[in-house]
């Protein structure tokens, strides 16, 4: 039967380790982004003996169902998963946890033996893919427990209770898992009826929030808000985008004025500075102009309650977030797979990109400084242009680049949204993360691409 085993030191105590894995987010936060896998329903907390999962699992065009239950759990030592149903004929995972070499470091274990259905004849037809895909799986894992373990290490244990906005988004569902495995309390603000203490109730367009539940709560992050990009702007759906930010995040300021909640750290955009053209921007460059400059200063002055009451506010100013599991790349990946990559326009537009974990470890970073206030630019510091961009995830996807997309399309069928989202851009620095010696998991897009697509992580 066979047995794959990968095995690191990390450096960090081994009570630290273990307690990563134990935390409510640790299976979301060990899923590479070049698969799709969902929890449909979960029996029991934590990794506990005869807790079970229920997992569906997208690989390629493969999709699966796996239920998987955990058993012979040793508080700070090891747990075991076990396959009960699913794509292999037996599967058992053991994670260990282990005292490293030295004080204050330890050994990630991590263990399989599997058997693939059909015994030989499956073995013999898709062994070395399994073999190669449990490789760049656990190297990656890995990697990533090691990155998430260094971003929470300088604080030394120190846990906040954090409200969220758009929690269940493309940034919120990365961010709260990342938050609750390095020991903060997550609670979600959503607009149904809540499930448990941890979810509480708002609704910006009524004006109303759970002010009770948010006692005690030592920040809120702010992520949600229409997506601006989804089909053409009629002033009905321009209405609603300025009223989702500037109502939602004026109701969190007020009440963060009225319980006294030292900290909000609320998304912008760097549609701010407009298009910028050639020009690069920080900062400290002027509003620009455009709807998306428009609906950016109402977003961010929807805070001044907050910022009147004393509390620090920082607002993050994103760009085009990297990842394959959603927004742009997600869309744009299956285009670019089939051939159909090129120049939007020119092509000659400023591209700010950020890869995801870069924009969680921002907004932890805004969390967790207590003196850091006032707009960040939430962009990777590289500064490229919609084309070159283009051009190098598909080189990396080993496919051409040169479908044109042309402007006078782009103004046909898109209107407005098109000419500002796709023909416009902007060329941003992130001075202040820069100045403040702020470092970046993927500062390169060859980096970032090849973390995303799982080039990275080959055996």
């Amino acid at each position: 039967m066979p047995t794959f085993t990968k095995r690191s030191e990390l450096p960090v105590p081994r009570a630290d380790l273990y307690a990563w894995h134990a935390r409510p987010g640790a299976f979301e936060r060990l899923g590479p982004p070049w698969e799709r896998a969902v929890v449909e329903s979960r029996t029991g907390e934590g990794i506990d003996d005869g807790v079970r999962l229920t997992i569906r699992a997208e690989i390629g065009p493969v999709s699966a169902r796996w239920e998987a239950e955990h058993h012979g759990h040793i508080p700070g030592e090891q747990f075991i998963d076990t396959q009960r149903s699913g794509p292999f004929a037996r599967w058992e995972h053991t994670h260990r946890f282990l005292d490293g070499p030295s004080p204050g470091t330890s050994i990630l274990d991590d263990s399989v033996e599997y058997e693939l259905p059909l015994g030989g004849l499956g073995a013999a037809v898709a062994g070395h893919y399994v073999g190669d895909r449990l490789s760049r799986m656990f190297n990656f894992r890995h990697a990533r427990t090691a990155a998430d373990l260094a971003r929470h290490a300088p604080y030394g244990g120190r846990a906040l209770t954090v409200a969220v906005t758009g929690a269940s988004g493309l940034i919120g569902g990365a961010l709260c898992p990342f938050l609750t495995t390095g020991g903060h309390r997550v609670k979600r603000l959503v607009r149904r009826a809540p499930k448990g203490p941890d979810e509480l109730r708002w609704d910006p367009e009524a004006g109303v929030i759970d002010l009770a539940g948010l006692e005690g709560v030592d920040a809120i992050i702010h992520l949600a808000g229409e997506n601006v990009g989804e089909g053409r702007w009629t002033e009905a759906r321009k209405a609603r985008i300025l009223q989702s930010r500037d109502a939602g995040t004026r109701l969190l300021a007020q009440a963060v004025a009225k319980v006294g909640v030292p900290r909000l750290i609320s998304a912008s955009a760097v549609g701010y500075y407009g298009d910028t053209g050639a020009q690069i921007v920080d900062e400290s460059s002027p509003l620009g102009k455009g709807f998306l400059a428009e609906v950016c200063a109402r977003w961010e002055a929807a805070a001044e309650p907050a910022i009147a009451a004393g509390a620090r506010v920082a607002q993050a100013r994103v760009g085009v977030v990297l990842s394959a599991q959603g927004g742009a790349l997600g869309k744009l990946l299956p285009v670019y797979k089939a051939g159909g990559g090129g120049p939007v326009g020119s092509g000659e537009q400023g591209f700010p990109w950020v890869h995801l974990d870069d924009v969680v470890d921002i907004f932890h970073h805004l969390l967790m400084s207590d003196d850091l206030s006032g707009p960040v630019n939430a962009v990777a510091p590289a500064i490229q242009s919609q084309g070159e961009v283009t051009d190098e995830i598909c080189g990396l996807l080993n496919r051409p680049s040169f479908v044109p997309l042309p402007a006078a399309a782009v103004r046909l069928g898109f209107g407005q949204m098109g000419v500002e989202v796709l023909l416009q851009g902007q060329r941003v620095r992130p001075s202040v993360l820069q100045g403040r010696g702020f470092t970046w998991r993927f500062p390169t897009l060859d980096a970032a691409m090849r973390h995303e697509l799982g080039l990275a992580y080959g055996a």
